[in-house]
């Protein structure tokens, strides 16, 4: 028998819910409805302003951080909080950026709310890998360019960026790196070295989906000389592949009347 049915369930309900890449208006109609009823909403640096308006006027907002290298609460306290706020509220919302099931530590969460008998519900969001290549006009796949596409996270929990690099450097396929930025140049130091072509195209996307959206195009030669001269900042996502060359002809957002990017 495990631990949890042992235990006396808390009254509450944590909701792990997706905000998505930035733009509020691609929310989940589920995640608008939870943030709206919500007592508590736990909440990470990446979501967006225009997002955190969708939570009600009376709910209790905490911030818990998450910038590189900086968490305003270890991921331990975090989970702790979580169990507190479930017997204390009858509606508890953790929001993460993008998905939480991809590179969010929503798995991790919700172990610790098993563990301790709280019920919960996953809501999922846009994950930035899509939101990203869908706004900067970079598909993640294409018959002629990419017949696969890998996540893969560029910094572990010790810091490093010790990956799978022959297999991130095999043909025909996209690779998308989150949270890469800090350590783009050794990244793409060691692609090269592992045997990707200098040439292979590369873009890095900041602030995906909303207005300040910047998107750089290069090389793994010089991608991160080009990102450093843009002084582009977190959050930032890198996609390497040939689907990269398809930017030029399918970037709608850039181009597109601010009206049409923002009709109400």
């Amino acid at each position: 028998m495990s631990l949890a049915t042992n235990l006396v369930a808390p009254p509450g309900r944590v909701y792990l819910v997706g905000a998505g890449p930035g733009d509020p208006e691609l929310l989940t109609l589920r995640a608008a409805k939870l943030l709206a009823l919500a007592d508590v909403v736990v909440y990470d640096h990446l979501v967006s302003k225009a997002v955190m308006d969708f939570v009600g006027t009376s709910a209790l907002r905490i911030c818990v951080g998450k910038h590189r290298n900086n968490h305003t609460l270890p991921q331990e306290e975090i989970n702790s909080l979580l169990v507190r706020l479930a017997t204390e509220h009858r509606h508890v919302v953790r929001l993460k950026g993008g998905d939480p099931f991809i590179f969010g530590r929503g798995g991790e969460e919700l172990q610790a709310l098993v563990a301790s008998g709280v019920s919960f519900e996953v809501v999922p969001g846009v994950t930035a890998a899509s939101g990203v290549s869908s706004y900067a006009g970079i598909p993640l796949t294409h018959r002629d360019y990419a017949q696969s596409c890998t996540f893969v996270t560029g910094h572990l929990q010790d810091g490093s960026t010790n990956m799978d690099w022959k297999g991130l450097v095999r043909p025909h396929q996209t690779v998308v790196i989150y949270m890469g930025l800090g350590g783009l140049a050794e990244i793409t130091q060691q692609m090269m070295h592992y045997g990707a072509s200098p040439g292979l195209s590369v873009a890095v996307v900041q602030d995906a989906t909303i207005a300040s959206q910047k998107v750089v195009i290069g090389t793994l030669a010089d991608i991160a000389v080009r990102v450093a001269q843009a002084g582009l900042r977190s959050p930032c996502l890198t996609i390497v592949g040939d689907v990269v060359l398809l930017h030029s002809e399918l970037s709608w957002f850039a181009n597109a009347p601010q009206s049409a990017q923002f009709d109400q």
